[in-house]
């Protein structure tokens, strides 16, 4: 979803739980749509004041909840003591590889892992709905870097 249909999306949401629509709320979500990468809260601070708007820290974490709530932009947590935002851009289900030496996360797709956390879930009588998985290691430039 690209930084204009994720405002826009964000705007009815706003509108249909009569929510103000503020110019900040929306700098928010047009930063968060625009990162190629997972962005923390502090990035999205640094990110907006160097684009010359003031948004406080509060508005920024109460944004992104309304964000997350409204099915928007994706939470992510993957141990670092903080949270990352990504947009939830009609990608379908995907996973992450995390590096714990720089930080990096790659997004990739895999349809046996589909097919197999389904398996799985079967197996113990379960209907899947949904899964989540995160690889934490090195990659590949720190391990060169080492």
């Amino acid at each position: 979803m690209d930084g204009s249909a994720l405002s826009d999306a964000f705007r009815v949401y706003l509108r249909n739980h009569n929510l103000p629509v503020t110019p900040q709320r929306l700098a928010v979500a047009e930063v968060v749509s625009s990162r190629e990468r997972h962005a923390s809260a502090d990035e999205i601070a640094r990110a907006l004041s160097a684009g010359g708007r003031a948004v406080g820290t509060a508005t920024i974490y109460r944004t992104l909840e309304l964000l997350v709530r409204s099915g928007l932009v994706m939470e992510r947590d993957f141990g670092e003591g903080f949270k990352r935002y990504e947009s939830a851009r009609g990608m379908p289900q995907h996973e992450h590889l995390f590096c714990t030496t720089c930080g990096a996360v790659v997004e990739f797709e895999d349809d046996r892992l589909d097919r197999m956390s389904t398996l799985l879930a079967e197996s113990h009588g379960f209907t899947r709905s949904s899964h989540r998985l995160v690889i934490y290691g090195v990659c590949a430039a720190c391990r060169r870097a080492s």
